[in-house]
């Protein structure tokens, strides 16, 4: 039996890593079958991710105790990823663009991710959750019950043993408290016009302004809202012949295309948080 595994980890620029690393795959016998890394001048840092098969009754948490020395050794940062598909819950409103799309790439096998439940503060979006098999979760939101919703939230997410969070057009500010537990787990999208178009009907600013360039923006939820580590951003051009509504479709395009590769890369463990940016091998 083989089974496939991806390291990743990023850790102090020195000699001798990757001569490391390769010693410690042959010694398990592990075949390299991708292998990305990017050398951080600027910060003294490097990132890598290896993908690397390996025969026989080999585990995830066997390989990741042998690996330890030497990510003690050099200061790694590291994971160590087998063939379990990352679980996936999608959190909506009552905007069913992104969430439609998720569902067609997930059915089609291009998703690289399970999607687990749907849940939502609102049930416009039951009946689409529900058309594709996915449980429906309705967690109603106020400013007197918000602790007890996230409280209910973070228990279904640890209930459904997901690996990946994702604000498909979720119209809700996560707490500082919930943003916390779910650092590096959770992705979002909104349109690219911040914070130059802020509030409601930005796409109306938008034409009022005459703008040329629609766009969205997948990032790492974090308690600054809408400024955690961008993952992937989507441009489309346009002219003045766009309306408003013209202007809200190409944007609902970008949002559905930058969200998808987002939670791809993240489900293949392609992205990799570097301050308050990231690094993605595509």
């Amino acid at each position: 039996m083989t089974t496939t595994f991806t390291l990743t980890l990023t850790c102090p620029q020195r000699p001798g890593i990757v001569h490391a690393i390769t010693r410690f795959l042959f010694q398990h016998k592990g075949d390299i079958v991708e292998h990305q890394q990017f050398d951080d001048a600027v910060r003294g840092q490097l990132y890598l991710r290896t993908a690397f098969q390996v025969d026989g009754d080999c585990t995830e948490d066997q390989l990741i105790d042998e690996f330890a020395s030497t990510a003690d050794e050099f200061g790694m940062s590291f994971t160590i990823r087998g063939n379990r598909v990352p679980r996936v819950l999608v959190m909506v409103s009552k905007q069913g663009h992104c969430l439609n799309d998720l569902v067609f790439r997930w059915r089609s096998g291009t998703l690289d991710g399970e999607l687990a439940a749907v849940v939502s503060n609102h049930d416009d979006l039951r009946s689409m959750a529900e058309a594709a098999g996915l449980p429906f979760y309705r967690i109603p939101v106020t400013a007197e019950n918000k602790p007890q919703a996230e409280a209910q939230l973070l228990k279904l997410v640890d209930d459904l043993d997901i690996d990946l969070v994702v604000l498909a057009r979720y119209m809700q500010v996560l707490s500082d408290e919930a943003c916390t537990a779910l650092y590096g787990r959770a992705i979002n999208i909104h349109h690219s016009f911040l914070p130059g178009f802020k509030g409601a009907r930005p796409y109306q600013q938008a034409f009022q302004r005459g703008v040329k360039l629609v766009g969205a923006t997948a990032h790492y939820v974090t308690p600054e809202l809408d400024e955690g580590p961008i993952i992937e951003q989507e441009v489309i051009r346009i002219d003045h012949t766009y309306d408003e509504r013209a202007l809200a479709t190409v944007g609902r395009d970008a949002e559905a295309l930058a969200l998808a590769r987002a939670v791809r890369w993240h489900c293949q463990s392609r992205v990799l948080l570097n301050g308050h940016s990231t690094v993605v091998f595509r």
